[in-house]
């Protein structure tokens, strides 16, 4: 088995997992009989572990769809399990883009966006690869991915629609950064879903749709689990703080011994400016 040794990048990431043929099968078969049962609602929550975690065995070949179709085919409830097997079936179907497209990863599928004028912003790229954009949902999941090499795919989209739309930098900088830190990261997936989240390419999200931090963090991690444990500075900030610390009290902040811009980030971005500026990229693009 071919690991990292001096310097071992990887070290955290064997407390997350096992490798091999036998504990891929050992969490499918935990997976489909327990989280699968209440995987339609259970897989959106982003401190739970619900999710299947089978992306990086399925990106190996240590398992294979076909077994993992045929471990889930009589258990669980029939909306959830049917939700969890469509998702195997978009894992094909990037596959089968990805063949009649080879240039996914480095190409607009709608050629309109080529004209979008994406911002280069050094700094602001890497402050989302570290986890230090004073969004507090953002960095969470970036920090999780750095730690694990693996990221909750509710997390995915928020963090991606974030980079994309918010701070307008291209997206392919986010494919190239979840190619190199994902251990499940996969060529055809990680083109589809990034070029899903940006609106540029095959059935994605329209470039308007952009997620907003604050309601995702409300609907998905609503008593701040997922954030306290990947950005412990703040786990001191009451629930109706944490999903936005710049907004709390100083009072608030100084009590959880929370001090913007030194022990937390502030904001590399107002979220109404990001969100507003985008939209004005995306009206100059469909204008010309």
């Amino acid at each position: 088995m071919l690991l990292p040794g001096h310097p071992d990048w990887a070290g955290k990431m064997g407390e997350y997992w096992e490798f091999g043929e036998q504990a891929a099968q050992e969490i499918a078969h935990d997976f489909a009989s327990g989280p699968l049962d209440h995987y339609e609602t259970g897989r959106n929550d982003m401190a739970a572990e619900d999710s299947s975690r089978l992306s990086p065995y399925l990106r190996l070949g240590v398992i294979s769809p076909r077994q993992v179709w045929h471990i889930c085919a009589d258990k669980g409830a029939k909306t959830d399990r049917e939700i969890y097997l469509s998702e195997l079936g978009w894992r094909d179907f990037s596959w089968y883009t990805l063949f009649h497209n080879p240039h996914l990863p480095d190409r607009n599928l709608k050629t309109q966006f080529d004209a979008l004028g994406w911002r280069r912003s050094r700094k602001d790229l890497i402050a989302w690869q570290k986890g230090q954009t004073g969004i507090p949902v953002i960095d969470a999941g970036m920090r999780q991915l750095w730690e694990t090499g693996w990221m909750h795919n509710r997390a995915r989209m928020i963090v991606a629609s974030f980079l994309a739309k918010h701070l307008l930098i291209d997206w392919r900088q986010g494919e190239a950064w979840f190619w190199d830190t994902l251990i499940d990261a996969d060529p055809a997936s990680n083109a589809v879903n990034w070029q899903w989240v940006a609106g540029t390419g095959i059935e994605a999200s329209p470039f308007f749709r952009i997620f907003n931090p604050l309601r995702q963090t409300e609907k998905f991690d609503p008593k701040g689990d997922y954030i306290r444990r990947w950005v412990p500075e703040l786990a001191r900030l009451p629930d109706e703080a944490l999903a936005a610390p710049w907004e709390a009290e100083s009072a608030v902040l100084e009590k959880a011994a929370v001090t913007l811009g030194k022990t937390y980030p502030k904001p590399v971005v107002s979220l109404n400016e990001g969100r507003d500026r985008a939209m004005a990229a995306y009206r100059k693009t469909r204008a010309s």
